[in-house]
C-alpha cells in the first residue's frame, strides 16, 4: 500500500513538473524570460504557487529547468541521427545537420542562444552544454580524430570553436540566412579539419613501408 501511495504521489509530482516546464517554456517564448511572471506561470500551468516552489526555488530554476529539457531534446535528435555504427566523418557532419534542424523548432533558439547566456550565465550554460549539444559534438570529434579522419588537435578548442560557429548558424538560419549556405560553409571547415594527403611514399595508416 504505501509503496503504491508513493508511486502514485512520484506520479503526481512528475505530472506538476512537466506541467510547470512546459507552461513556462511557452510563455519564455513568447514573453521573454524578463516578462514572464510567476502568477503567470502557475496559471499556465494549471497548479498553485506553492507547487511552483515545491518544485523550483524561483523562476530561474525553472527557466534553468526548461533550459535543460532543449538541450537535451537537441542532444537526442543529435544521437538519432548519428548513430555509432556511421563511419565518424558522415557522423559528425549528419550530427551537425541534426543540430540545426533541432534549433528550428519554435523558440528554441531564442531559449538556448539567447536568452540562456543572459540569464544563467555563461559558466551555468557551459555546464548544461556539457551533458548534451557539446557533449555530442565532442564525442564526435574525438572519434573522428581517433580514426584518423580528422587531424589531431586539442580536443576541447576544437569543440568550443566549431559548436560556437553552429550556434551562430542556427542564429543565422533563424533570422533569416538560407541553410543550404550555412550548411556549406560548416561542412567546408569541418573538410579543413581532415588530415592532408600523404606525401608520396610516406608511410601512414593503412600503408606498409616497402624497406
Amino acid at each position: 500500500m504505501q509503496q503504491t501511495e508513493r508511486r502514485t504521489n512520484r506520479d503526481r509530482s512528475d505530472r506538476t513538473q512537466a506541467a510547470l516546464v512546459a507552461a513556462a517554456r511557452g510563455l519564455f517564448v513568447e514573453r521573454g524570460y524578463a516578462e514572464t511572471g510567476t502568477p503567470e506561470l502557475v496559471a499556465a500551468a494549471g497548479v498553485t504557487r506553492g507547487a511552483l516552489y515545491h518544485h523550483f526555488a524561483d523562476k530561474q530554476a525553472l527557466f534553468r529547468a526548461v533550459v535543460e529539457a532543449e538541450a537535451a531534446a537537441v542532444a537526442g535528435e543529435i544521437e538519432q541521427a548519428a548513430p555509432a555504427d556511421l563511419p565518424p566523418l558522415e557522423a559528425l557532419t549528419q550530427g551537425g545537420d541534426a543540430f540545426l534542424r533541432a534549433m528550428a523548432a519554435p523558440g528554441r533558439t531564442r531559449l538556448l542562444l539567447v536568452e540562456a547566456p543572459a540569464v544563467l550565465g555563461r559558466e551555468a550554460l557551459d555546464e548544461i552544454d556539457a551533458r548534451h549539444g557539446g557533449r555530442t559534438l565532442r564525442e564526435g570529434l574525438a572519434a573522428a580524430m581517433a580514426a584518423g579522419a580528422l587531424r589531431p588537435l586539442p580536443l576541447d578548442a576544437a569543440a568550443q570553436l566549431l559548436g560556437a560557429a553552429y550556434d551562430r548558424a542556427a542564429l543565422a538560419i533563424v533570422g533569416g540566412t538560407d541553410p543550404a549556405e550555412c550548411r556549406a560553409v560548416l561542412a567546408a571547415l569541418i573538410e579543413g579539419l581532415r588530415p592532408p594527403p600523404s606525401a608520396p611514399g610516406a608511410t601512414g595508416p593503412g600503408r606498409r613501408s616497402r624497406s
